[in-house]
């Protein structure tokens, strides 16, 4: 049941992008009297699960969700049909048309994607506001785990900027600093800017601990009894743990720092109990656990619910899809990082079904987080954007770039040449494609995904 809602999810966000992306190319097209002769959600390789014509141009449901594709007519094309191109160029062809056209048509999806995205961002800002970890509320600075000390932090640094600009949301921080090259943080009352070790980033995609390396620090209360081994010790709902074997562990972050060094060890831990200190001795497991829930009240205090009229959700919508299109470029540094190598941390189709995100009430019933689904469409929106402006031919920003040489120089490329380019660029997608697919499903087999 949760797979088919995410599969559900990932398909109907994926055909809304990619029609809405061909309908950017499809509608200049047609305004500047260009024939369209195709129009495909979903690629459809020696068949199709539906297709209509209706008036010059088939419409169809391919069965290969990878995207889709509008063609047009006098185009050299992901179709790599060249027949008509020995014919000479006719009226109605994308290669009769006037440079400033193709270029229009050629932009028009990822303009679309990009203003899909603002439309979304802001809608989501206007009716659910905005939830966040406040960083300026952090009054006990962070907690880290040892790959963010590797990475330069320490426990109570209170984050200020990051790569010179003000950090507010952990949300946000946490992959930027990722993405960023120096952070300055409140260290001791003293500010200290430090460069973000690359080994420390490599360590944190390596666990897979993107989002859990930096925690709000907060004082360790015990709010539930998870095992009859912590059921047996003594300890109570209430207590809050302020040392174990005399070593003082005033926080969360600490407690778990000290029970990891006392696996499998009996401890003895000192506890706060009715404002009064008691000693507990208690078993902690082989994973350095003791067995306990932690109270999580602490952690609404740096909780920030930001509302938005609607003048200012316009504006935010357009700094939320700015942030995310940031977010992914700079995401291209640690991909080819010698050091980070975050290529094997690249995931594919599969990966991204997986992640879909869901609900899931008290009974264990799964449902679609709609504010979650749309977020992710918005984000997906701005990566197929900037995806498709990359210059490589098969990808619209190859056709921008070729079209903005005519510009420039005053003559188009030679015909031969767009052919062998868009062929190499088909042969180089095609093959990332299943690199990325082949590499999802080692990983799922692994159970590494």
């Amino acid at each position: 049941m949760e797979i088919a809602i995410k599969l559900f999810q990932f398909i109907l966000s994926i055909s809304i992008l990619v029609i809405l992306h061909e309908l950017g190319h499809f509608l200049p097209a047609k305004y500047f009297k260009t024939k369209v002769e195709k129009f495909y959600l979903f690629f459809d390789p020696w068949f199709s699960l539906a297709k209509k014509k209706i008036g010059e141009t088939e419409y169809g449901i391919g069965w290969l969700p990878f995207g889709g594709y509008v063609k047009i007519a006098g185009m050299v094309d992901e179709s790599m049909d060249t027949e008509q191109l020995k014919q000479p160029a006719q009226p109605w062809e994308f290669r009769a048309k006037p440079a400033w056209q193709r270029l229009i048509i050629m932009l028009g999806g990822v303009t679309v994607n990009f203003f899909l995205a603002w439309l979304i961002y802001s809608c989501l800002s206007l009716f659910n506001g905005e939830t966040y970890t406040d960083l300026t509320k952090f009054n006990n600075g962070i907690g880290v785990t040892e790959a963010g000390k590797k990475m330069g932090f320490q426990n109570g640094d209170k984050i200020i900027n990051i790569d010179g600009k003000p950090a507010e949301r952990l949300e946000n921080a946490s992959i930027n600093i990722l993405l960023g090259d120096n952070v300055t943080v409140l260290r001791n009352g003293k500010e200290v800017t430090f460069p973000i070790n690359k080994d420390g980033v490599a360590e944190v995609l390596k666990q897979k601990e993107a989002k859990l390396y930096i925690t709000p620090r907060f004082p360790m209360i015990i709010d539930s009894l998870a095992t009859p081994a912590s059921q047996a010790s003594g300890l109570k709902k209430g207590d809050q743990i302020v040392a174990i074997n005399g070593k003082q562990t005033p926080y969360f972050d600490e407690v778990s720092s000290s029970l990891s060094e006392n696996k499998g060890k009996t401890v003895n831990i000192e506890v706060v109990r009715n404002g009064k200190p008691e000693i507990i001795t208690a078993s902690v497991d082989k994973n350095g656990k003791l067995g306990v829930g932690v109270d999580q009240k602490a952690l609404a205090n740096v909780i920030t619910d930001k509302k938005y009229s609607f003048g200012e959700s316009i504006p935010r919508g357009f700094e939320r899809s700015i942030e995310s299109l940031t977010m992914q470029v700079k995401q291209f540094k640690i991909m080819f990082n010698s050091k980070i190598q975050g290529y094997k941390n690249v995931g594919g189709p599969i990966a991204i079904v997986k992640n879909m995100p869901v609900d899931r009430n008290a009974n264990g019933e799964i449902s679609i987080n709609w504010a979650a689904f749309w977020g992710f469409t918005a984000m997906f929106s701005v990566w197929l954007a900037f995806l498709n402006l990359i210059p490589i031919p098969g990808l619209d920003g190859g056709h921008v770039l070729f079209t903005l040489y005519e510009m420039i120089v005053g003559k188009p490329v030679p015909q031969k040449v767009l052919e062998n380019a868009q062929m190499i660029g088909v042969i180089f997608l095609l093959g990332l494609m299943l690199l990325i697919f082949g590499s999802d499903i080692v990983k799922w087999i692994s159970g590494s995904l």
